[in-house]
């Protein structure tokens, strides 16, 4: 009696396992009767074994098949029959005519069935014929023998095997399902030799299946976990496959991909399923697959297959809104403020700063803060909350966000250059980055690149000097303050509207600044005092403004605290100014005439008194009339118009610095005088008899001959740093205006007198080009400063004085005159028009007197972002 069956496996090249068409577990093993195929030993298989197998299982398994059972061994219990392959054919007949069994010597004896000895004629028949032409076991040419090892590769000897054939698709079978998310697997690494390995199926973790414990008890199977199994062995068993090598898992084990020619990846179909969960362990090895299979995963949570059918769908994440980055408390927590003005904190998705906790990773935290301070602060960002972390003992609610900056996720920028690591969530939780994988991938190339925290060095440790801790310190750094020009230094912290805690980095000092000039209203220190008017809303204009910003300061004197007293520029603005200008602030005109802004800070509060802005809201003109006669703030302080200067000079540009700042020397009875003099000093220093160093260490802001790097000249240099253990100095030569370090070696005293600034001044002279601002984004302000730098080198160019700044700058427009034919084609507007310069954001009140080059550069600018030029490749970057 026959019957129909599909082949689940075989065991050799004689015996299958056939599974019932109506229930997948019934199961029965079938050996094809009268013939017998070469055995399969772990001892060492039999010549032509492997062949033999591989026969039956690519002529059969998966097959829908018709049996008939013949007869049964009564010692073994073991079935002997007949199978007939979908098209009708024997594939007893076929296995002898190919020659991969043999007919067994005792054939017919045990059996009762009256045809059986026709059908073992015609098998012997079909041997002869194989045998007789090499066919199978009986070819002659080749010894049958595959080498074939039948054990995984112990621990000590899997990192070898791994890399040799790593990220190699190799041909193999599918010999066991052990589980849904892993196989036995006969890789065919060579044509006589085999490797048998047990690999993980790389990206997918699927539900345990029932198994033994260590004590001999039986666990029962976790819901869908033989479901899968089942699943893998209906697709894979005994088929044949490509494995792809990953890595290792912690155990040793094996992680790879499995693929069907036919069916592709089964971790995606199982995942898809619902039949399995990702593995994030395997992110970062798998790679960009990664993200197929997180949408396998995702279709079957929507649809709520199997594993997922509780699944609550979480909602979609709200778009991105716009806010302002306020302050960089660490390296992953941060706060914005969005349009309406509220400020939040947010945790940044998935990622964290160097652990404080890790000794290896503590020293860096620093740095990591710094580094995201340096790209965010103050800037337009957007952000999309991932979801919230309730409260915990300690821990307030917070909401995790991803945050994005010029089209730049801020996590994977971190992670990129190892500021953070990488959050390892628990399987349930979902509050994480839409990114993961990619985030994954970013920090194992940091810690392979040894970047950021990962580097095999910690940074060296320095301790914050602080200059404001007593009046004796303070007068130790003023001199040296008072010499210098636009300190960069960074806003620490806001203690009122005209009082600051600022960093200066390069010399590792931290300072009180007190803005000179003005007065702002006091705020409250604590819950026992009180406010004065207006107080708050100067320390919230100040907060805004100015916390964590980078800011250059000019110191003018000390207070009895050890405050330093001085001006702080953001982005080229005076802060004090703004203060007055928003009526928060009030001008102490003595102190606002030492540090030389008294006619700049007099008409902000003249324009904040106008509008009645804080603290002149109820002001009236008769309040100044009453007391002008004893007022000196009204003792020509009006505001004026600024008139259009037509102040033509020619120049030459000797220096550029990185952000844009000139150094110029304007032509004429000067720079005549310089070219006398500098034959004459280098003639000096030729002489034998003049070849003497300092007599002790140089000391900041002291004039020296230096010899120049480039030609061993000597010219004129004032020491701007000193570090007296390299006995290196930095120095800038005040008549080109250009820097460089050089060692104590290559100084000389410059104490001659013809050769002193009293008798030719410093030929070069600070300036700006007007009305433009040069990127902020550091590629794209080289790029500037490049093409700048071939516009003028070696020119003589003409330049309009738009203004002189109360420090002496020159606000210039720049014009190469053999290039120029008319006002509107300056150096200025060409920068604007190839998108290397904007037109400034904010402008200075002298800017303002020229509309019609204004409107010019403007025009300009439209066409430049239009056409996509320099900065505005992709798209407006300007911010509101």
């Amino acid at each position: 009696m026959s019957a129909n069956a599909r082949v689940k496996s075989v065991l050799s090249g004689d015996t299958l396992i056939l599974q019932s068409m109506k229930s997948t577990g019934l199961e029965k093993t079938l050996a094809l009767a009268y013939v017998s195929a070469p055995r399969l030993k772990r001892e060492g298989d039999e010549p032509f074994a492997f062949q033999s197998l591989d026969f039956l299982r690519k002529t059969a398994v998966g097959k829908e098949v018709k049996f008939e059972v013949l007869y049964t061994i009564p010692s073994t219990n073991r079935e002997y029959g007949l199978v007939l392959l979908p098209d009708g054919e024997s594939l007893l007949e076929k296995a002898v005519s190919d020659g991969w069994v043999k007919i067994r010597e005792d054939s017919g004896k045990r059996e009762n069935q009256p045809d059986s000895e026709a059908m073992i004629e015609k098998l012997q028949a079909l041997e002869n014929t194989a045998r007789t032409e090499g066919k199978g076991i009986w070819d002659t040419s080749d010894d049958g023998a595959i080498e074939s090892k039948n054990e995984s590769p112990p621990a000590s000897e899997a990192v070898a095997f791994l890399e040799k054939y790593k990220e190699r698709a190799i041909a193999g079978i599918i010999e066991r399902v052990i589980a849904g998310d892993r196989v036995a697997v006969r890789l065919l690494l060579e044509p006589k030799l085999h490797q048998q390995l047990v690999v993980l199926i790389a990206g997918v973790k699927t539900p345990l299946t029932k198994r033994t414990d260590s004590s001999g008890g039986e666990q029962p199977a976790e819901e869908y976990g033989e479901e899968a199994k089942s699943f893998v062995e209906s697709r894979l068993l005994q088929r044949s496959i490509d494995v792809t090598l990953l890595g290792l898992s912690p155990q040793s084990q094996f992680i790879g991909n499995v693929i069907h020619p036919q069916g592709g990846n089964i971790a995606e179909a199982l995942l898809k399923q619902g039949l399995g969960r990702c593995l994030d362990f395997h992110s970062t090895m798998i790679g960009p697959l990664m993200a197929r299979l997180r949408a396998a995963e995702k279709h079957a949570k929507e649809n709520k297959l199997r594993l997922w059918k509780s699944y609550v769908v979480k909602a979609p994440a709200s778009s991105a809104r716009d806010a302002t980055v306020t302050r960089v408390m660490s390296a992953d927590t941060l706060f914005v403020r969005n349009k309406a003005g509220l400020e939040k904190k947010i945790n940044l998705s998935s990622v964290r700063q160097p652990k404080p906790t890790d000794p290896k990773q503590a020293p860096f935290q620093a740095e990591a803060k710094e580094f995201l301070r340096k790209k965010l602060i103050g800037k337009h960002v957007g952000v999309t909350i991932d979801g919230k972390r309730a409260a915990t003992e300690g821990y307030d609610e917070r909401e995790m966000a991803t945050i994005t900056f010029n089209n730049k996720n801020v996590a994977l920028l971190l992670a990129e250059n190892g500021w953070a690591s990488v959050i390892r969530h628990r399987r349930e939780d979902e509050d994480r980055s839409p990114i993961y994988d990619e985030l994954l991938a970013a920090e194992e190339a940091a810690q392979r690149d040894q970047k950021g925290m990962y580097a095999p060095k910690p940074p060296a440790s320095s301790k914050i000097v602080e200059a404001s801790e007593n009046i004796t310190k303070a007068k130790a750094y003023l001199s040296f303050l008072q010499r210098q020009k636009r300190v960069p230094a960074v806003v620490d912290f806001v203690s009122s509207g005209s009082r600051f805690k600022v960093i200066i980095p390069r010399e590792n000092v931290r300072l009180t600044l007190v803005l000179g000039g003005i007065r702002a209203p006091r705020t409250a220190r604590n819950p026992t005092e009180e406010s004065e008017p207006f107080g708050p809303e100067a320390l919230e204009y100040a907060s805004k403004r100015c916390m964590q910003r980078d800011v250059e300061i000019d110191v003018t004197d000390i207070d009895r605290a050890g405050g330093f007293i001085g001006t702080m520029y953001v982005n080229r603005e005076n802060v004090a100014k703004g203060l007055v200008e928003e009526g928060l602030a009030a001008v102490h005109y003595y102190s606002a005439e030492k540090s030389g802004n008294a006619n700049e800070l007099l008409a902000a509060e003249k324009r904040a008194k106008e509008a009645r802005k804080g603290l002149w809201h109820n002001w009236s003109p008769e309040d100044d009339e009453e007391n002008s006669h004893d007022s000196p703030a009204n003792v020509g302080t009006t505001e004026g118009a600024i008139e259009p200067r037509t102040d033509y000079r020619d120049i030459i540009i000797t220096n550029i610095d990185d952000q844009g700042r000139l150094k110029v020397q304007v032509v004429g009875t000067g720079t005549s005088a310089l070219e006398e003099m500098m034959t004459a000093f280098k003639n000096f220093h030729l002489l034998p008899q003049n070849n003497k160093g300092l007599e002790g260490p140089p000391r900041v802001g002291e004039l020296v001959a230096a010899k120049f790097t480039d030609d061993n000249s000597f010219y004129r240099a004032r020491v701007r740093h000193v570090n007296r253990e390299a006995k290196e100095v930095e120095v800038m030569y005040i008549d080109y205006g250009n820097s460089e370090k050089l060692p104590f070696s290559r100084l000389r005293p410059l104490s001659q007198p013809q050769f002193q600034t009293t008798k030719l001044m410093p030929q070069a002279i600070d300036a700006l080009l007007s009305f433009t601002q040069f990127p902020t984004a550091l590629h794209y302000a080289q790029e500037s400063v490049d093409a700048l730098g071939q516009m003028t080198s070696g020119k003589q160019l003409v330049a309009n004085v738009d203004y002189i700044g109360s420090d002496g700058t020159l606000y210039l427009t720049l014009y190469d005159p053999k290039q120029s034919d008319r006002s509107e084609s300056s150096i200025n507007a060409e920068l604007v028009s190839e998108g290397l310069a904007m037109v400034a954001l904010k402008l200075r009140p002298f800017e303002r007197a020229y509309p019609a080059k204004l409107n010019t550069l403007k025009e300009r600018e439209a066409l430049a972002k239009e056409e996509r030029k320099g900065m505005w490749e992709y798209g407006d970057i300007t911010e509101d």
